[in-house]
C-alpha cells in the first residue's frame, strides 16, 4: 500500500480516540470516525510499519449500530463521534475499547464495576466555546468547527449536547453582531474583530456567565447588547457578561485582558453539597452531574479516610481534595498551575475547610520536599499520563491505597502497568460516562498495596 491508494476495509474493533480498525492484505488499518460493523471506502493517509492510518472516502454499508441522529448538525460538526449510535451502545464501545487496553498491557485480575452513564444524555454541557467565522458558502456562522476543517464554521443553534440557555446566547449574539456589522476574525489573515463566545453554567446552582472575546483591531460599546443579554429570559440567573480582548495568532481562547460588562467574572457552582468558584477561565468538569458520580466513585475507592492524610496530585483547582477533605485527617494538594492553586485554596475557604494546603509546584519536585506520608495518594493527572519520576515517588511512599483518576485509558493502562510491577496490584476498576456521544470516559481505578 501506497499513501493515497483507496482501499475497502471492513471495520472489526473500535479503539479510543473514535478509531475504527479493520484489516486489509494481513495489515491493521486505523480509520478516524469509522464504526464497528461498517465498511468503509478509505484514502490511505500514513503507511507505518505495523499499521495504515486512513480516512473515510465513503461508507459502503452501515453498521447495524447506526440509527436516525437526533442532532440535525451530526456529521458536519466535528464536536461529536457517536450521535448516530444509541446511548445504550455508546456505553458498550467505551467500556469495551477499555477492558481490550487493560488485556492488551497483561492487566487482567481486578473487579470491574461497570460504567456509570451520565445522569444527562443531552444537554450536559456546562461549558462552551463558540467560533465567529464562516461556513463552507462564505457566510457569516456562529458555533462549532466543521469535521476535519479548520477554516469553516458551523452554526450549531441546534445542537442537543447543551440546554436551551446556550442556544439563546448564541443566536441573540449573532443576530447582534450582524445587525452592527461587527467584522468576524479571519483565521487566514489576523483580521477581523469578533473571535469566540464563551459560554458557562452552573448547571447545579442556576447561573449563566457569558463571555465575548475579541481583537483590538476595533473599539465597540457592547451596552445594547449587555441590555438584550439581561432581557433575553434566560432559565438560569445572569451573573455576568465579560468581554476578553486576544490578538494572538492562536485559535485557543487566550486572555490578554479582561474587562467586566456586568456583574461578576466568576459562577458558584455545587457538586456533593460543596461550593466552587468558577472563574471565566478556570478548569472544572463541564458536566456538573456527570462530575458528582465521578467524584463518589473517588470517595467509594479511598474509602474511610476519617484519620487518614490524602495526597490530591494534579489538584487543578482542587476540586477532588476539597470533597475529600470533610472525611479526611488532612488533605494536600499539589498542582503545578499556580492560578489553579490560588482557586483552590479559595474553594476550601468557601466551604470552611482548614484541614486543607495546596501546594503550587512540579508534582516530582513538591514531592520530594513534603515531610507527611500520605495514606491514600489521589491522582487525576493530564492526558499525558504521570511522568515517570514522580511515578517513582508515589511508590516510595508506600501508601495504603492510590485512587487513579484518568481521561485517557491508553496513558493510564501504560502508568497501572508500571505501578502493578512493583508494590501495588490493581483491585478495581469503574467507568464514568462524563462525555455522550464524543469517545471520552473518564476512568476510576483503585490500586492497593500487596
Amino acid at each position: 500500500m501506497r499513501k493515497n491508494d483507496v482501499i475497502t476495509v471492513d471495520v472489526k474493533e473500535m479503539e479510543f480516540g473514535g478509531f475504527g480498525i479493520g484489516y486489509f492484505e494481513g495489515k491493521k488499518v486505523k480509520i478516524k470516525g469509522a464504526l464497528l460493523g461498517q465498511k468503509i471506502k478509505a484514502k490511505v493517509k500514513k503507511v507505518k510499519k505495523d499499521m495504515v492510518e486512513g480516512e473515510i472516502v465513503e461508507v459502503i454499508e452501515n453498521s447495524t449500530l447506526e440509527k436516525q441522529s437526533l442532532c440535525p448538525h451530526f456529521g458536519d460538526c466535528g464536536g461529536c463521534t457517536y450521535q448516530n449510535v444509541s446511548y445504550q451502545d455508546q456505553l458498550k464501545i467505551k467500556e469495551d475499547i477499555l477492558k481490550k487496553l487493560f488485556e492488551k498491557e497483561g492487566i487482567t485480575e481486578y473487579e470491574f464495576l461497570g460504567i456509570v452513564k451520565s445522569p444527562k444524555e443531552h444537554g450536559y454541557r456546562n461549558k462552551m466555546e463558540y467560533t465567529f467565522g464562516k461556513d463552507k458558502e462564505g457566510n457569516a456562522a456562529l458555533g462549532l468547527h466543521r469535521k476535519g476543517r479548520f477554516y469553516e464554521v458551523i452554526m450549531t443553534d441546534k445542537c442537543n449536547i447543551v440546554e436551551d440557555d446556550f442556544l439563546k446566547a448564541l443566536n441573540l449574539t449573532f443576530d447582534y453582531a450582524i445587525k452592527k456589522g461587527l467584522p468576524f476574525y479571519d483565521k487566514k489573515t489576523h483580521e477581523g474583530f469578533l473571535r469566540h463566545l464563551v459560554v458557562r453554567k452552573a448547571s447545579k446552582s442556576g447561573e449563566i456567565l457569558l463571555n465575548i472575546v475579541t481583537t483590538t483591531q476595533l473599539q465597540h460599546d457592547f451596552t445594547e447588547l449587555i441590555e438584550r443579554y439581561k432581557n433575553a429570559n434566560f432559565e438560569s440567573r445572569l451573573v455576568g457578561v465579560l468581554h476578553t480582548q486576544n490578538d494572538s495568532w492562536s485559535d485557543a481562547v487566550v486572555c490578554e485582558r479582561l474587562e467586566v460588562l456586568y456583574g461578576r467574572d466568576y459562577l458558584i457552582e455545587e457538586i456533593l453539597d460543596l461550593k466552587f468558584k468558577i472563574s471565566a477561565f478556570s478548569f472544572f468538569q463541564t458536566n456538573s452531574y456527570g462530575a458528582e458520580k465521578l467524584y463518589e466513585t473517588v470517595r467509594e475507592f479511598a474509602g474511610d479516610v476519617s484519620d487518614k492524610i490524602v495526597f490530591d496530585l494534579y489538584s487543578g483547582t482542587g476540586t477532588i481534595g476539597i470533597i475529600m477533605a470533610p472525611m479526611a485527617k488532612k488533605v494536600i494538594g499539589i498542582e503545578l498551575v499556580e492560578e489553579a492553586v490560588m482557586s483552590a485554596r479559595k474553594n476550601a475557604e468557601l466551604n470552611g475547610l482548614e484541614n486543607c494546603t495546596f501546594i503550587a509546584g512540579d508534582v516530582s519536585q513538591k514531592l520530594k520536599e513534603i515531610k507527611e506520608k500520605p495514606d491514600v495518594v489521589i491522582v487525576d493527572p493530564p492526558r499525558s499520563g504521570i511522568n515517570p519520576k514522580a511515578l517513582e515517588d508515589i511508590v516510595k511512599f508506600n501508601a495504603e491505597k492510590i485512587v487513579y483518576v484518568s481521561c485517557n485509558p491508553e496513558s493510564l493502562v501504560r502508568d497501572l502497568k508500571t505501578l502493578s510491577e512493583d508494590v501495588y496490584k490493581v483491585k478495581k476498576v469503574k467507568c464514568v460516562d462524563m462525555f455522550p456521544h464524543t469517545y471520552h470516559v473518564e476512568t476510576v481505578v483503585l490500586i492497593e498495596r500487596k
